[in-house]
């Protein structure tokens, strides 16, 4: 804390040199990235914050860190509550305690790329209402101050097959060129580097986790391209697999271009594109139509060959965790387990497959009450002993070239309380109930994401997260625009659209502060479904699940259970034993067995 201390100290003292009188910190990119590269960790930096969403704002006199109900506990054990008040969103926001916190006239800082237009709107009005105004400014204070900041990564950009892709960057650039005609637009700018990496057939490494490369790019009408990447990032054969329509530039030459747009329409995507490019281009003379990334949709919506090859990823997964998991059940009762130690060997066993690239995310490995913090992030300083009388739940994922996973399970050590069995169950009914859906084509996520709540709420309970989100094939873990939410919770409301196509997590939970944790996670892939007396004319959709591992028959109280959950249940391992039991032999075989024998 000592540290971080003495940072806000010297962002204070920057900000008086640059005659701020406050700033406000985003965690992340200029790509509005979720997961950023360390060079970009400015949050991290300045207050001690790990979780993967926040803000933070810094007066002369107070400062606040802005976190969602997914952090509330994490938040207060990264950082001083002596320096910072801690804030949460969506109840309060930082426009409102800017209103409430702020000098009259308070000049107040702001890296134009790193927020959206759209997020500034409400902070600037707030502003302009006691005087005072909203600065941009030309070089971050932070950075003045981070003496010692990370340089971005140099990792390649590299190609990535056509045969795992399922489509050419040259059809997918021609059809947005098409796209950009009908909306009457010469260009549209792709900030979002997993929207990049997909429309070009191309990966990087310049993200823990997310295999992308820090990059612009521009696509014309004509559906040629500019793409701006680091020279060293480029070789050979990425210049022959990019082709004549995709001509390289420097990163550092994406800001100038943009200034070359005079009597031309660019769209950028208000969510995605920060204010510095909408500014730029309007400097120069052109005018931003504020759409929606064409990518965005695309991508989400997977073709037949990245099914396939999730399909394959999953079951290689699906093996390598259930191994996992008659380990962890073998050694974690007899002592000497720890958070570390069990990530580690999951890690491990991953690895043994011979194809993981890289895990999807930093796993989730949490005992005990670090279990009831849905984001928890374990380390040195965290790491806590696997106990008898404990549930342990793991929530972690792969990056294999044909395919991103994300699989969550919990484990008791040792024995069960009937109180745990029956949160455990009610959850699995809730997870039943996603698996199971149908509706209609154009519903909602947030219209469905009661269904898995409902058990809980009959018993007075629930969880304080999203029920899904989408995700990547070979790209983010959490991916849109299709996620399965409501109103309550971080995110908001889930609006889009669900299509036939889009991949999804279905991951309800339930949290007991101080004790434990559960969640229960599997993928599912919208598929239609034929309904027999259905109307002719009305479109139905349904789920397939395609992560297949084990579910831990002793955490479930088979008689909370319904005939037609128990059909589900005993349905789902059968396929279970099937898909994995080729991939697994010896005691791992045997084990798979029992655990994938009939309920109830």
């Amino acid at each position: 804390m000592t540290d971080h201390h003495a940072r806000l100290a010297a962002l204070r003292t920057q900000l008086a040199t640059d005659g701020l009188d406050g700033f406000i910190v985003p965690l992340t990119d200029e790509h509005m990235s979720e997961y950023v590269g360390g060079y970009a960790q400015r949050l991290a930096w300045l207050t001690g914050f790990e979780g993967s969403a926040g803000t933070a704002v810094v007066l002369a006199d107070r400062a606040a860190i802005f976190i969602d109900g997914r952090y509330t506990i994490q938040v207060r054990e990264q950082v001083s509550g002596d320096d910072w008040a801690y804030v949460g969103v969506p109840a309060e926001s930082v426009a409102g305690w800017l209103a409430a916190a702020a000098p009259a006239g308070a000049r107040v800082g702001y890296d134009p790329w790193l927020h959206t237009r759209a997020g500034l709107a409400d902070i600037a009005t707030v502003l302009a209402e006691k005087g005072g105004a909203l600065v941009a400014v030309a070089r971050n204070p932070i950075d003045a101050v981070w003496h010692d900041r990370l340089q971005p990564s140099a990792a390649m950009m590299r190609p990535y097959d056509e045969t795992l892709a399922g489509a050419s960057s040259a059809t997918k650039r021609s059809d947005i060129g098409d796209w950009l005609t009908e909306q009457g637009a010469d260009a549209v700018v792709l900030s979002a580097l997993d929207s990049i990496a997909w429309a070009l057939n191309v990966r990087g490494g310049d993200v823990d986790h997310t295999p992308v490369a820090l990059s612009y790019a521009i696509v014309n009408a004509d559906g040629s391209t500019d793409l701006f990447v680091a020279p060293e990032k480029v070789d050979d054969a990425l210049r022959q697999h990019l082709g004549n329509a995709v001509r390289l530039h420097a990163r550092a030459d994406f800001a100038p271009a943009l200034g070359r747009f005079q009597g031309k329409k660019v769209i950028a995507d208000p969510e995605r594109a920060v204010a510095a490019i909408a500014d730029a281009i309007e400097a120069g003379g052109g005018t931003v139509i504020a759409r929606r990334d064409p990518v965005v949709l695309a991508k989400a919506i997977k073709n037949p060959v990245e099914v396939a090859g999730h399909r394959a990823a999953s079951a290689r997964d699906g093996a390598a965790l259930s191994r996992f998991l008659r380990w962890i059940e073998a050694k974690a009762p007899r002592g000497g387990q720890t958070e570390l130690s069990a990530a580690a060997k999951l890690l491990e066993f991953r690895r043994a497959e011979g194809l993981l690239l890289d895990s999807s995310f930093a796993t989730i490995s949490a005992t005990g009450a670090h279990g009831a913090i849905p984001h928890y992030h374990v380390n040195e300083q965290s790491n806590a002993p696997l106990e008898p009388g404990q549930l342990f739940l793991i929530d972690s994922g792969g990056q294999y070239a044909d395919g991103t996973t994300d699989v969550t399970r919990v484990v008791p050590v040792g024995a069960p309380s009937a109180e745990m069995r029956d949160r455990f169950t009610r959850v699995l009914k809730g997870h039943i109930a996603i698996a199971t859906a149908v509706f209609p084509d154009g519903t909602c996520g947030a219209q469905i994401d009661g269904f898995a709540r409902r058990p809980l709420w009959e018993a007075g309970l629930d969880f304080g997260h999203g029920t899904g989100h989408g995700i990547g094939a070979y790209l983010s873990v959490h991916e849109g625009p299709q996620r399965i939410a409501s109103p309550n919770y971080p995110g908001g409301a889930s609006l889009e659209p669900l299509r036939a196509g889009m991949m999804l997590s279905n991951e309800p939970g339930y949290y007991k502060p101080g004790e434990y944790g559960i969640r229960i996670e599997n993928l599912i892939l919208i598929e239609p479904r034929d309904i027999a007396g259905g109307d002719p004319d009305r479109r139905i959709l349904g789920f397939e699940t395609l992560t297949f591992v084990p579910i831990e028959r002793d955490l479930i109280d088979p008689a909370l259970l319904t005939d037609a959950e128990l059909t589900w249940l005993n349905s789902y391992h059968a396929d279970v034993e099937r898909i994995l039991g080729p991939l697994m032999e010896g005691e791992d075989r045997q084990w798979l067995s029992q655990k994938c024998a009939l309920v109830g």
